[in-house]
This record gives structure tokens, C-alpha cells and sequence, in this order.
């Protein structure tokens, strides 16, 4: 049965001391711990502990630098937040542009032409909700001028009150003999419906994790983004290996790539080698980055 009792901030600065983390009274410790929750700072001091049974931690590890670690984060997240940002404003508008001129403004409805209908039902109750919680003008005009139209408003009212990962799943459950499944595809560098929906999920879940403020630096990732064998544009040469692919840095590839595709003039790459110049500490490998990544054309 659990049985540990709640520390005070003083009870917790003086165990990470015990076992071995270097805390000074410039580090402002017992602010950052009553801002920020002893577990949420655990997520960036847990590589320094040697014995990760006992929590003991190696030598000349420093508060200062989980401080550091945690700050690099933050700043990463919201880095990534503005180039999903990007990618999520055009896969909208590529969604609801090709496949109402190739159905309706209401396809997303249309169960035929989706794989898997209960998955549907599932997004359309999510969409549903959306549209009965928002305040936006356009959609309580629509419901007053068209109330007794029992449809979900069309795809181009309707569909930007969606989340990215709602837009993910209803690309990725398109039938593949859908034409505008391809079209999409294509237009992002993608070549074909078989890459691009474990793209946008894998992307859509980091997009999760940055919204909730979730720890991106040293954190395995579930999805695995499919990668193509001959991009027709510029990617990277040193593909890491399957056993790398839960690190970020592939993932921020995909995004690279996408987001070359939708903001050419884009400055993905500068920024990011900023924020790395700006925190020496933090260990680009962690993030599965590699040594000769600036000098890759995707990236130049």
C-alpha cells in the first residue's frame, strides 16, 4: 500500500541534497518548487541520478542546469507550437478545399468514403461538440439562419473549429481510392496517401504534448513516421536508424519538410540552432539530433 506523506519545499530540497544534487541558495530553489511540481522537474533530472533505484545522483549534478534543462524545453515546445501551427492551418485548408469539390461541403459526414466508420462516428461526436461549445460568429450565425438544417454546418465552417489531431484522423481514414487523398499528399512533398497519415499523426501527438506542456527533451515518442525512400524534395542523408525513431529530431525532420513546402521562406532551422547555442548544456543527442544535422539539405 502507498504510504509516502506529502513533502514541504524545504523537505524536498533537502532530499535531492541527501542524495546528491548540488542545490545554492542562488539557485532560487524553493521558488522554482513552488511553481513548478517536484514531479515535473523529476522528468529532467532523472538522467542525472546514477542509481536510479535509490535516486542517488552522479557527481556535479546541479539544480541550475535542471533549471536549465526544464527552460530549453519550454522554449522548444513553443518553437514546434508555431510550425504545427503552420502545417495545421494548411492541411485545413488542402482538406476542406479538395474534397468539397470532389464530394460536398458535407464529406465528412459521408461514411462511404472512409474506412473505418466507427472511427468516424467517434471524430464527427468530437466535431459535434466543438460546434455546440463555440462562441464564433460565423457558426451562431449559421445555426440561426439554418436552423432547420440538421447537418453539421459545411466543411468550411465546420472544420475550423477542429483540433489538428481531429483533422489527422479524418485524413488518415479517407479511402485510398479517394482522389483528394493523393492530391494532399502530393502537394506536400509526400507523394502518396501512404506516408503522409503516420506524418500527420506522429506530428499531431507532439502537437498534444506541447499544448499540455509535457516534456519533449529526452522523451521516447510513440509514433514512428513512415519515411519515404526518394523524397521528391530536399531531406535528409543520415536517416537515423528504427531504433532512433521514437527521438524527436525525425520528427522535426517531417516537419521541416512539410513546413518547406507550405512557408519556403521559413527560418525552422536558425531558430532551432539558436535555442541550442542559447542552452550549452543541453545535450542535442538526447533529442536524437545529430552532429552533422545544419549541414543537411533539408535543413540548409
Amino acid at each position: 500500500m502507498y504510504s509516502k506523506r506529502p513533502y514541504t519545499i524545504q523537505e524536498q530540497i533537502q532530499q535531492l541534497k541527501t542524495r546528491g544534487l548540488e542545490i545554492n541558495d542562488s539557485d532560487n530553489a524553493e521558488h522554482y518548487l513552488s511553481q513548478i511540481s517536484y514531479y515535473r522537474l523529476a522528468g529532467y533530472w532523472w538522467p542525472m541520478q546514477a542509481d536510479k533505484e535509490q535516486h542517488i545522483f552522479k557527481p556535479n549534478s546541479r539544480f541550475l542546469d535542471v533549471i536549465a534543462l526544464y527552460n530549453f524545453d519550454r522554449e522548444l515546445r513553443l518553437l514546434i507550437f508555431d510550425v504545427v501551427e503552420k502545417i495545421e492551418i494548411s492541411l485545413r485548408t488542402k482538406l476542406i478545399y479538395h474534397l468539397s469539390h470532389e464530394f460536398d461541403p458535407w464529406w465528412f459526414q459521408d461514411s462511404n468514403i472512409f474506412i473505418n466508420t466507427s472511427e468516424l462516428i467517434r471524430t464527427l461526436s468530437t466535431l459535434d461538440e466543438e460546434i455546440e461549445r463555440s462562441k464564433d460568429i460565423f457558426i451562431k450565425e449559421h445555426k440561426k439562419k439554418h436552423k432547420d438544417d440538421l447537418r453539421f454546418p459545411p466543411a468550411w465552417k465546420a472544420l475550423e473549429l477542429t483540433s489538428f489531431g481531429t483533422l489527422s484522423k479524418l485524413y488518415g481514414n479517407l479511402k485510398n481510392t479517394v482522389r483528394s487523398k493523393d492530391t494532399i499528399a502530393q502537394e506536400f512533398g509526400t507523394v502518396n496517401h501512404t506516408f503522409l497519415p503516420s506524418w500527420l499523426q506522429s506530428i499531431a501527438q507532439i502537437r498534444n504534448y506541447c499544448a499540455h506542456h509535457s516534456r519533449l527533451w529526452n522523451k521516447n515518442l510513440p509514433g514512428k513516421p513512415k519515411l519515404l525512400s526518394k523524397p521528391p524534395n530536399a531531406w535528409i542523408a543520415d536517416v537515423p536508424k528504427e531504433h532512433e525513431l521514437p527521438h524527436l529530431y525525425i520528427h522535426l525532420c517531417c516537419m521541416k519538410y512539410l513546413l518547406n513546402i507550405v512557408q519556403p521562406e521559413n527560418h525552422f532551422g536558425s531558430r532551432l540552432q539558436n535555442l541550442l547555442t542559447a542552452y550549452p548544456n543541453v545535450d542535442p543527442h538526447a533529442l536524437g539530433i545529430k552532429e552533422n544535422w545544419q549541414s543537411e539539405l533539408l535543413w540548409a
